[in-house]
């Protein structure tokens, strides 16, 4: 086996799973260089292929929501934390379904008195009973993967509320700046929290920069801030100085 391809398996290992971002940036090669010496470990079974990344085989018997939590792990922990640092208690937020999501709420144990609203049972079970928070959760049928109410019901329901943050997890920040999703209930759901708070943060790690996906949620002068766990691409810096987007890094908490 050759060196670049035991660092690979060394680097999955230690986690169980690995984007391909998080692996091109682990190792200082380019994303094409990753997967070209990742298809060898696939073909023989080594590791499983999953959308964006790679996993060890006995991962694959876990849900694939787990899965995903696992992926970029200590990034969305660092993403999380910022989180924390900026809600107070008593404050009222919209959580959607997003792996990333999952662990602010976990660092949201810190607060107390919070509103939540949320679809996302996930969400909903981590928050709940705690602190004297209240936690709504939107109605209708759950998806399977992720156990998130979508729908005309869901939005239905969280339009009811008026609250001081929108936390969206998008699947992806394009080239072109704008923010976008693989499914469009997620991107429908994602525009309705929007729509009735007062302030809409982007929570995404590293690994979604410049990626692309189907369903466009908005532009990105429509949000307020992007949190993320380092230094975004000098390009897409440019463009939240022109549409007067706020960038929070761990590297701002200790400026």
């Amino acid at each position: 086996m050759s060196r670049r391809r035991s660092d690979l398996l060394q680097a999955v290992r230690a986690s169980g799973s690995c984007s391909v971002t998080e692996l091109a940036l682990r190792l200082g090669v380019s994303t094409e260089t990753i997967r070209r010496h990742l298809q060898p470990l696939i073909e023989e079974g080594t590791l499983l292929r999953f959308h964006g990344g790679v996993m060890l085989p006995e991962r694959a018997e876990e849900p694939p929501f787990q899965r995903r939590m696992q992926v970029n792990r200590e990034a969305k922990l660092r993403i999380a934390q910022l989180v924390k640092d900026r809600v107070e208690d008593g404050d009222s937020l919209f959580l959607d379904n997003g792996t990333t999501t999952a662990y602010v709420a976990d660092a949201l144990a810190a607060r107390s008195r919070l509103t939540i609203v949320t679809h996302s049972a996930h969400i909903a079970y981590r928050l709940a009973s705690r602190n004297g928070n209240r936690v709504f959760m939107a109605g209708g049928e759950l998806g399977g993967e992720d156990a998130a109410a979508f729908g005309a019901s869901a939005i239905a329901f969280i339009s009811q509320f008026k609250l001081r943050y929108a936390l969206l997890s998008v699947g992806a920040i394009t080239r072109a700046g704008e923010l976008a999703d693989f499914h469009l209930f997620e991107a429908e759901f994602s525009r309705a929290a929007m729509a009735q708070a007062e302030e809409t943060w982007v929570i995404a790690d590293h690994s979604k920069f410049g990626r692309e996906a189907s369903v466009t949620v908005c532009p990105l002068a429509a949000v307020d801030a992007v949190l993320t766990d380092s230094a975004p691409p000098e390009a897409f810096a440019a463009q939240c100085l022109e549409a007067g987007v706020a960038i929070v890094t761990p590297a701002d908490q200790h400026a």
